[in-house]
């Protein structure tokens, strides 16, 4: 049984907000989309001509991305204008930031155990 855990008021995410988190950034097109859509937003249709696969790929890796909440979709005329959520950008980064004070920590006390004088 899996618990799921409930956001603080720190921020912390979920544990499905962290799977979507995770999956959203391991293809490298969606980090690519992320890192153009936070230089500047972007046409769906820009996006797409930027990349050698068809439009309907480029928008299944919007829809993850925006799934994981860390691009903002909306409408202007026709077009679908994509940008970064500099909030979930924080909270991805604050995850990450716990994880490794998480390991710095196992590592000082494997140096204090390794510093310790034999008896």
């Amino acid at each position: 049984m899996v618990v799921q855990r409930t956001p603080h008021d720190s921020g912390e995410l979920t544990d499905d907000e962290t799977d979507r988190l995770f999956h959203a950034l391991a293809a490298a097109t969606r980090r690519d989309i992320l890192r153009r859509t936070i230089e500047a937003e972007q046409s769906v249709s820009a996006l797409a001509a930027a990349y050698d696969m068809s439009f309907a790929a480029v928008q299944k890796h919007v829809a993850v991305l925006e799934a994981a909440h860390l691009i903002v979709k909306r409408a202007e005329g026709r077009e679908r204008l994509v940008r970064a959520d500099p909030t979930m950008i924080a909270r991805a980064r604050a995850l990450l930031s716990r994880y490794e004070d998480l390991w710095r920590s196992r590592i000082d006390r494997l140096d204090a155990l390794l510093a310790e004088p034999e008896h």
